[in-house]
């Protein structure tokens, strides 16, 4: 499974700037039944988080509620540049890494 972050074109020091996040990931609910009647196994992205050099600017659990290929976006003001890693884990135990550099211009 894939994610990707996605910055915008210019991204300014000190300004509000969207940073959007896409993983590719079926997140099954539990709740579907597969084609023979058995009931498919929930597997949800449940731990997710965006940070920057560290700094963690979000932290969270997605739910049973997320469509598939969850596309989330964030509102933030960066004090400077650097890396940011998204981290996520689904209830399989698969997990994914996505790292951008994100330079902000003055």
């Amino acid at each position: 499974m894939t994610s990707r972050i996605i910055l915008p074109a210019n991204p300014k020091v000190g300004l509000k700037m969207d940073i959007r996040i896409l993983i590719q990931h079926p997140m099954e609910t539990g709740f579907r039944y597969d084609a023979s009647g058995s009931a498919m196994a929930k597997n949800v992205i449940k731990k997710l988080s965006l940070d920057l050099d560290g700094l963690i600017l979000f932290s969270g659990e997605l739910g049973t509620g997320t469509s598939a290929n969850p596309f989330l976006q964030w509102s933030v003001i960066l004090p400077k540049s650097g890396w940011l890693q998204l981290k996520w884990e689904d209830d399989e135990g698969n997990s994914g890494v996505e790292r951008v550099l994100c330079n902000l211009s003055a």
